[in-house]
């Protein structure tokens, strides 16, 4: 579905060329003054106002204060022919997404919609996944990076399906914060987790299956293992690169079958559970060599989701940054709330071996340390002060470089999912087939370049 566009002017003329420039690429409505605009926003769920300054019944400012107060606030571009800096100014302080004087060419009010549209969308994604994520970690899944997106995308579409998925990643990436939203999603039944290799392993097989009465020394009554405990619910296998080879196989059965068996006993239990396994080791490797039962590892990767390394995502950054000194103040009380520029840089120019988890930690401490409502690069652990990049863009540079570089990284995502297909390249993203066309053109991306499927 097209993005929904509001155009509030006064004069006939100028609203109905508008509705014709506009309407080619968005659903667009229109009011010939503040008072219908302002009565229209609260139901319209708009990605995007143009509003005229002088209007009937009000002004621009007017219907930019009331677009700012509803639940999903539209970015507003305002209009005037008697535009002057402090205008612009003030408009842009009170929340205007753009501020352009007339006379102005269409392809320019197209270029501008279409722009805030995308930020409108930006967003809102970013604050529904705030509000899905409320675990320190959950911000490993927050970011534009193509990665990222495609981790998300995938664990939107398989998590309703009880199939079993295979999280793989380096430490510190997410695996179990995905796991655990693949959970949220299906919403059914308990979550229980075990990490393989934390645990020895003469003792993993009861915590598994559970233990039968008098079935060894020591076991005195019955005791259900995780598989039970997950009943209807999510058992999350942790490092499953580092079972041993034995339980590989009772584990493979239980997945075949849906049965389990206590440890000294005969008797077989039926289990309903929704298995999500997770390992930083090459388990493709680790069968060739081997080490891991080729059947079990074709059991579990039924889906496979990559969680990107930090390294790969330096576009994500600054966003992961923000949410992480939030936590801060929340948790800690800090008064943290921004990063210098040179703070920035440095941890954009760090190579993140321990990825997420290392970034909030290091955040966490310069928060703590630091004095002020500014992390400086001198609050920052010593390893990341050497990593500083010898300039820094303008902030406004860096967000374009950063919103392009992630608007070129999906699109070059979509269509290899798609083959080069348009058409069907555009209803996964929801928007309309020009609209896409207009996005190609703009980042230099190619259709054709993906129809063989090799890119």
């Amino acid at each position: 579905m097209a993005d929904r566009v509001l155009i509030v002017e006064d004069r006939d003329n100028l609203r109905a060329m508008l509705v014709r420039t506009l309407g080619a690429a968005f659903e667009v409505e229109s009011a010939p003054n503040a008072e219908q605009a302002i009565e229209r926003l609260p139901a319209g769920r708009f990605a995007v106002v143009l509003s005229d300054v002088k209007l009937p019944g009000g002004s621009g400012n007017d219907v930019l204060a009331a677009a700012r107060s509803v639940p999903t606030p539209p970015e507003v571009v305002l209009m005037t022919a008697y535009a002057d800096l402090p205008a612009a100014v003030n408009a842009l302080r009170a929340g205007a997404y753009d501020y352009v004087a007339k006379p102005f060419q269409p392809e320019d009010i197209v270029r501008i919609v279409q722009r805030a549209a995308e930020r409108f969308a930006l967003v809102n994604r970013a604050r529904e996944l705030e509000a899905a994520l409320d675990s320190q970690e959950g911000a490993a899944l927050i970011g534009t990076s193509a990665g990222v997106v495609v981790a998300r995308e995938l664990i939107s579409r398989v998590g309703p399906i009880s199939v079993p998925v295979l999280l793989t990643g380096e430490s510190g990436t997410g695996k179990e914060v995905a796991a655990r939203e693949l959970h949220r999603i299906r919403g059914k039944g308990p979550w229980v987790a075990i990490n393989c290799g934390a645990i020895p392993e003469n003792l993993l097989e009861a915590e598994l299956f559970g233990v039968a009465k008098g079935s060894y020394t020591g076991a005195t009554r019955d005791r259900p293992g995780l598989f039970e405990a997950a009943h209807g619910g999510t058992l999350f296998l942790d490092e499953i690169g580092d079972l041993p080879l034995p339980l590989q196989v009772k584990i493979n059965r239980a997945i075949e079958e849906g049965e389990i068996r206590r440890v000294g006993e005969t008797e077989a239990r039926t289990v309903d559970v929704r298995l999500v396994s997770a390992t930083h080791r090459n388990l493709e490797a680790m069968v060739t060599q081997g080490m891991f039962r080729a059947d079990l590892y074709y059991r579990l990767r039924v889906v496979e989701i990559r969680m990107p390394p930090l390294r790969e995502r330096p576009g994500d950054i600054a966003l992961l940054a923000a949410r992480f000194l939030t936590m801060a103040a929340t948790r800690f009380g800090t008064g943290a709330r921004s990063l210098h520029p040179d703070a920035l840089a440095a941890l954009e120019g760090h190579s993140w071996p321990g990825n997420v988890r290392e970034l909030r930690h290091a955040l966490e401490s310069a928060a703590v340390l630091g004095r002020g409502e500014v992390i400086a690069l001198s609050d920052l652990p010593e390893a990341l002060r050497s990593a500083r990049s010898p300039a820094m863009p303008r902030f406004h540079e860096a967000m374009e470089r950063v919103h392009d570089r992630a608007a070129r990284d999906y699109l070059i995502d979509l269509l290899r999912r798609h083959r080069g297909n348009v058409t069907h390249a555009a209803e996964e993203a929801g928007v309309e087939r020009e609209t896409l066309h207009r996005l190609l053109k703009k980042h230099g991306v190619e259709a054709a370049g993906f129809r063989d499927g090799d890119r």
